[in-house]
């Protein structure tokens, strides 16, 4: 095991034998009360003498019935006008950035996160789900309307599964090894799970790509095919134990592997001039990884000490190859690309509450030390066709970081309608890289918040939030690599910084009683040091810092229960997100969208449960798009049309189990490449042009769920 790993699990070991020590006063971390469903709120309710009158909406297990959930996540998926913000991409942990909690108290897990935390709590151990203001709650960094999931064991154990088999008309290899088996169990005092996933993907598309000259004359013709065959298997459980002084221990913890293999082949007629030729792309990853994290929490003078400990290690072999031979009999070409990356996260969070000026305080230190360790192997084939290593500057490095960060959370009621949290804070950063082109350098940065949240009336809330942020790099832009599919090379830069930005946004949250409810956000991100491809000094480009860039839009979800006006089980969801970005090109100067950005994303869903029966039908449309992928000396344009749309059938009582089948992708829609190479970008000379449009076919999946 990692050496931290094995530090980690000695810690874990002694916060378990301190969780019986005595304390001064009640665990802080409290589920927080209920109002009725249609979110009018009923008078506060109390748990250990602390009142929670800032909960929008309060649902029962009984209001999900008619889904026949096997879990918390089948119910939470289904709160009208609430959508799951996974969250886990900050530095170290910080501040809350999920929009879920369980029992009061954030997820402190990262990969493992809120999807698998619901997944593996049984429907028996939930109590209740409640929509609550985040900026009302002693938990820096949440605002808006956030789900907090209660839950208490049922003393026995009991036990979920989940088999999906899917098949493709479009040649994809059958996927029969996709599903989940997890048990909990626990008593008065205690909490456990423990899931078994295997998560496989089975996909592929096939069609023609045209190559164009830079006059626009056909030079080429590709018929190709590409399979992409992965298998994520994780083993991830939880403990959690309250004390009877009220101490609070939770572990979590998944250990796993990701298998992935991609072959891509492209049959190609050239030219008079150029041979035919076959062209295989092979790409292969062979992963393990890890994380663990615990937390503990104990009363301290007059206040709640909650103490974070969190590792997480992934080791990623990978292997690329592109091979190309020629009808005439020519030498074959091509190149082989080996990768070997060490990534791992190490963290030490705490977190001091404690009541004062009329509101609650936080104080969070924290210390993180992340690295990546890669060495890579860059081999190409002569003249005659064998493979000979090629030198790779920049290829193999070490890059490794040391943080130290601090905060001070406020929070407190303005008036019985009002809550306010207000946070300050910085973070100091050292930033090392290895090798010729490496360098060590240090960074101190601002960081904070200001959130109000309003309850307006019975039906209406509305948030706010201004927020100084500081980004997470990715140590993997530091390192020299090649992309041998696309024949695209980065080369390496150390002068990275994180970028840092100013965030707005606003939320307003409309309950329409028995007929639904509707969220909408508004927002606006200034943000300096960006990352995106910039010309690096001696040739060569990388992901780099520009000075200033913007994103602002509009999200929202919209939930629509039609049984008041007497279609009874009709229910629609949908959600919505669109924005608009600016940045100026490092290239040309002037101003263009943010390089590969989700700028558009829409998914409707309309489902019918016929009332007396086991049987419901539903069908589901979902449609996106990105910006191109701009690079120096290329742009992309990936784009997938028409959109996507699926059907199901569903019987939640098939000898105790729930059967569904789906069929997929009834408009076919289509993996569409269009990509301009340019010999100059600057001054618009095209060396050549691709066009690729590829099928994938109709989709057929059978789910079965089922609990013991």
């Amino acid at each position: 095991m990692h050496p931290m790993g094995s530090r980690f699990i000695l810690m874990c070991s002694a916060a378990s034998v301190v969780c019986g020590m005595p304390a001064a006063a009640q665990s802080a971390a409290e589920p927080v009360a209920a109002p009725t469903s249609s979110g009018s709120p009923t008078p506060a309710s109390t748990l250990d003498g602390a009142t929670a009158p800032d909960t929008r909406a309060t649902f029962t297990p009984a209001d999900f019935e008619r889904f026949a959930p096997r879990n918390a996540l089948d119910m939470a998926q289904q709160v009208p006008g609430f959508t799951i913000r996974e969250g886990g991409n900050d530095r170290g942990l910080g501040q809350a950035d999920t929009n879920v909690l369980i029992n009061g108290r954030r997820i402190s897990g990262k990969s493992n996160g809120p999807v698998d935390a619901l997944q593996r709590i049984p429907v028996e151990d939930v109590v209740r789900l409640e929509l609550v203001d985040g900026a009302s709650l002693d938990i820096g960094g949440l605002s808006g309307q956030v789900l907090n999931v209660v839950t208490q064991s049922t003393g026995r154990i009991t036990g979920q599964f989940r088999y999906s088999a899917e098949w493709r008309s479009s040649g994809v290899p059958f996927r029969w090894g996709d599903g989940q088996v997890s048990l909990a169990g626990g008593g008065e005092k205690t909490e456990w799970t423990l899931a078994l996933e295997n998560d496989a993907g089975r996909r592929g598309d096939a069609g023609i790509e045209r190559v164009f000259d830079g006059a626009g004359d056909l030079i080429d013709t590709r018929q190709e095919k590409s399979n992409f065959n992965g298998d994520r298997m994780t083993l991830s459980g939880s403990f959690a134990r309250t004390a009877d002084n009220g101490n609070v221990l939770n572990l979590t913890g998944q250990v796993g592997g990701n298998l992935f293999d991609q072959r891509e082949v492209s049959e190609r007629t050239g030219t008079i001039s150029a041979s035919d030729r076959l062209r295989e792309f092979t790409s292969s990853e062979d992963e393990f990884n890890y994380e663990l994290s615990a937390d503990y929490s104990f009363a301290l003078g007059g206040g709640q000490l909650k103490l974070i400990g969190f590792t997480r290690y992934e080791d990623s072999p990978t292997r690329s190859e592109v091979l190309t031979t020629f009808a005439d009999g020519s030498a074959p070409d091509g190149s082989v690309f080996v990768r070997d990356a060490d990534e791992g996260e190490n963290i030490i969070r705490s977190e001091f509450s404690f009541a004062g000026l009329g509101g609650d305080f936080q104080f969070a230190l924290e210390g993180v030390r992340n690295f990546l360790d890669i060495n890579s192997a860059f081999e190409e084939r002569d003249d005659s066709g064998i493979l000979q290593p090629v030198d790779f500057e920049g290829a193999t490095a070490r890059v490794e970081e040391d943080r130290a960060e601090t905060s001070l959370t406020y929070s407190r009621a303005l008036s019985p309608k009002v809550q306010l949290q207000v946070s300050v804070g910085g973070e100091y950063s050292k930033i090392s890289q290895s090798g010729a082109l490496g360098q060590t350098r240090s960074f101190q940065r601002p960081k904070g918040f200001v959130a109000l949240d309003w309850n307006a009336n019975s039906s209406l809330d509305l948030s706010g939030r201004i927020e100084r942020q500081v980004g997470q790099l990715s140590f993997f832009d530091f390192i020299a690599t090649t992309n041998l599919d696309q024949d695209r090379t980065n080369v390496t830069n150390s002068n990275l910084v994180p970028p840092q930005s100013w965030l707005f946004e606003v939320e307003a949250s409309q309950s329409f009683g028995d007929l639904g409810s509707l969220n909408l956000r508004g927002f606006y991100e200034d943000i300096s040091d960006i990352v995106d491809l910039i010309p690096i000094e001696g040739g060569g480009q990388a992901p780099g810092n520009i000075d200033s860039a913007s994103i602002y839009g509009l999200s929202g979800e919209l939930t629509l229960l039609f049984d008041p006006i007497g279609i009874k089980g009709l229910r629609l969801d949908t959600e919505i997100e669109y924005s608009e970005s600016e940045v100026l090109d490092p290239l040309l100067g002037t101003p263009r969208e943010i390089s590969n950005q989700r700028y558009l994303e829409f998914e409707a869903e309309l489902r019918q449960d016929f009332t007396g029966s086991p049987w419901a039908i539903g069908a589901a449309f979902f449609a996106d798009d990105n910006r191109a992928n701009v690079r120096l000396d290329e742009i992309a344009d990936r784009t997938e049309s028409p959109g996507f749309l699926r059907v199901f059938i569903e019987n939640k009582d098939v000898f105790g189990l729930t059967l569904r089948g789906r069929i997929a992708n009834l408009l076919d829609r289509r993996n569409n490449l269009d990509r301009t190479i340019f010999t100059d970008r600057a001054a618009g000379i095209v060396e050549f042009r691709e066009e690729r449009r590829r099928r994938f076919g109709t989709i057929f999946s059978v789910d079965i769920e089922g609990s013991f």
